[in-house]
């Protein structure tokens, strides 16, 4: 797609010249005379860069920089003037102006300086987009379940979303943590600044103290530059912390003293730097216990602790299943191009007894699974895998039989292998003995 240049320009001729160069270049090109007709291209088209004269009939061009950057702050303005002065120059610059050229004296740096204006107003473009949908997709009106667990957790981060409190997010793994995490950050006033969010597991020790708080080149092997750490990064916005209870107590040490003060060093560096970053920390670990033990920092674990949230695991607040199973059907049958639009019975009530260790994301991940291998339009209860059944007790006196879907799988297994046990037993998961009893209980 090409991108748009306004030309504000009331001399006919090098505006029609200066247009020409730049559509050359590829560019589509709007013309207006005066700054009024300027400003209304700008409430209908999707300007990048503005090319302004400094001298207009209706307004000055250095006084319409500053009125274009705070309505559209993502367009970038270039000021041209045949007469131009220090104090001009000067002023356009503060206004926001990308640059200010002369006119003839210049003419050979029109191209590069607007190629470079086009290239950082798309990009910022870019990025306000992405801030859009990610405060619209991380919004709490996305968390489904209405569960009275969930209502009041999702009230209870609402409540702190607007303010700069550090909260911390306790549950197990697949509780939702990070969902909830994000959906602060949209909410709060830092919402459109990063929201950046780091595994404390997935570093060393020495690689996490780097990734969060950089270095300097020389401070360590392989440090051959000067490198930001996730801190500077995310000032401004929200570092989430996630499985802070992997990180060893000298980056505890570090944390604590950002968390009082926001100051930090980067490694090898005796020069302190101040950031302003919000703290989202989230563990699956009982923190408190492991601060009395001494395995967490007790001081760091009560600054985190002023505001802490329990998600609960999926297995107490069941009645979410079937809302998050139908929101995950949905989602994956577009994703996947196929055409399965419900549940069956059975395979909602199995969904119901499961143990769900994996909690949430591996309810995800079930029904991504079962959206793949359906061949209808239904999920029905043989998409399941075979282990889904050990964490379900007997319900003869339902519509629920689990010992004949049960020895519907080893069917299904059987036919697969054409009756290689051996086979059947590895498509089941399951022991090769473990698959003889249970096809003389079922008498296959």
């Amino acid at each position: 797609m090409q991108s748009t240049i306004l030309i504000v320009e009331d001399e006919n001729k090098f505006g029609g010249l200066l247009s020409r160069i730049i559509e050359a270049e590829g560019y589509n090109v709007l013309q207006a005379q005066s700054a009024r007709s300027g400003l209304k291209f700008l409430e209908n088209e999707d300007v990048r860069v503005v090319i302004s004269d400094v001298k207009l009939p209706d307004a000055n061009g250095v006084e319409l920089v500053k009125r274009i950057k705070d309505m559209y702050p993502h367009i970038e303005v270039i000021n041209l003037t045949a007469f131009g002065s220090i104090k001009d120059s000067v002023k356009a610059m503060k206004n926001g102006a990308f640059d200010y050229i002369m006119k003839g004296d210049d003419n050979d740096r029109i191209i590069p300086i607007v190629n470079k204006a086009v290239e950082k107003a798309d990009l910022q473009f870019q990025i306000d987009l992405l801030h859009k949908k990610q405060h619209h997709h991380y919004t709490f009106d996305n968390i489904l379940g209405k569960s009275p667990a969930i209502t009041e957790n999702i009230a209870l981060a609402k409540k702190v979303a607007r303010t700069n409190t550090t909260v911390l997010l306790l549950g197990e793994t697949g509780t939702g943590k990070e969902v909830f995490a994000q959906a602060i950050h949209a909410e709060s006033d830092r919402r459109g600044k990063p929201f950046i969010a780091v595994n404390c597991s997935s570093f060393s020790n020495e690689l996490l103290k780097s990734e969060l708080f950089g270095h300097v080149a020389g401070s360590f092997t392989g440090a051959a530059k000067d490198k930001k750490g996730l801190f500077e990064e995310a000032d401004g916005g929200t570092l989430f912390l996630d499985e802070i209870g992997e990180m060893n107590l000298e980056l505890q040490a570090r944390l604590l003293r950002v968390l009082e003060d926001g100051y930090f060093n980067r490694v090898g560096d005796s020069k302190a730097m101040k950031v302003s970053v919000r703290i989202i920390a989230a563990t699956n670990k009982d923190l408190k216990r492991e601060a009395d033990n001494n395995q967490f920092r007790p001081d760091l674990f009560y600054r985190l602790a002023v505001f802490t949230i329990h998600l609960p695991p999926l297995r107490e607040h069941k009645e979410d299943i079937e809302i998050l199973a139908d929101h995950f059907l949905k989602e994956f049958s577009n994703k996947v191009n196929r055409k399965v639009k419900k549940m069956d019975e059975f395979f909602l009530k199995i969904l119901n007894h499961h143990s769900w260790k994996g909690n949430i994301r591996e309810l995800r991940n079930v029904i991504e699974r079962a959206v793949i291998i359906a061949n209808g339009d239904t999920l029905t209860s043989d998409l399941l895998q075979f282990d889904f059944l050990s964490d379900a007790s007997e319900d003869t006196g339902s519509t629920l039989n689990l010992a004949s879907i049960e020895s519907q799988y080893i069917r299904k297994a059987m036919s697969q292998s054409k009756g290689n046990k051996t086979e059947a037993s590895r498509l089941l998961g399951i022991g090769l003995s473990t698959l003889y009893r249970k096809i003389e209980d079922y008498k296959l």
